[in-house]
């Protein structure tokens, strides 16, 4: 198996089939991998967030898209599948965004009924809601999320491509902005 590092490049480029904040036409794209039952995908999520917050105020809406995919690493995280499966049921009713908030500020509790919890307080429509998650009706787009970091050299969650070029520097503000920054010139 080769090094997480080995991989340089993002080779499935982004498009308007993942999810996006910002648009694809921005400065700077960056693509997270990510889990959300991983410790370390929730603070680079929150850094990224932030770092979003600041690029925005200071350059403008446009200035970053932010694309997140799914990458679940069942053997370390029992949850993580479950987790995605939901994030997706919920993108199904429009609520992408507000689950993986939910999802990584409560990743603690990721079992089923938490799960349903979380996608009441959403207001999504619960009957949907628990048809899709046991049917796994969007397995296959989390396996293509999975499949496309595999081709691009992820082997653990997180990763991040800036650009198309695989960040691997320090997980801070200061080093993950300056490259973000760097990135758009």
């Amino acid at each position: 198996m080769s090094d997480d590092r080995s991989h340089r490049s993002l080779l499935v480029p982004p498009s308007t089939q993942d999810w996006i904040q910002g648009i694809l036409s921005a400065k700077v794209v960056l693509v997270m991998y990510g889990d959300y039952q991983c410790p370390r995908s929730a603070n680079v999520y929150k850094l990224i967030k932030a770092i979003k917050r600041e690029l925005s105020a200071a350059f403008g809406e446009d200035s970053l898209c932010f694309i997140f995919r799914h990458f679940p690493q069942t053997q370390i995280y029992p949850h993580s599948q479950r987790a995605a499966q939901a994030a997706e049921a919920a993108a199904a009713q429009g609520q992408f965004w507000l689950m993986s908030d939910t999802l990584f500020d409560n990743q603690q509790r990721l079992e089923n009924g938490y799960l349903v919890e979380y996608a009441n307080d959403l207001g999504l429509d619960i009957p949907q809601f628990l048809k899709d998650l046991p049917k796994q009706v969007h397995i296959d787009r989390i396996n293509e999320d999975i499949e496309g970091g595999i081709q691009s050299g992820v082997t653990t969650a997180p990763a991040l491509f800036i650009n198309g070029s695989r960040y691997i520097a320090h997980w801070n503000t200061t080093e993950l902005m300056a490259a973000m920054i760097a990135a758009s010139h």
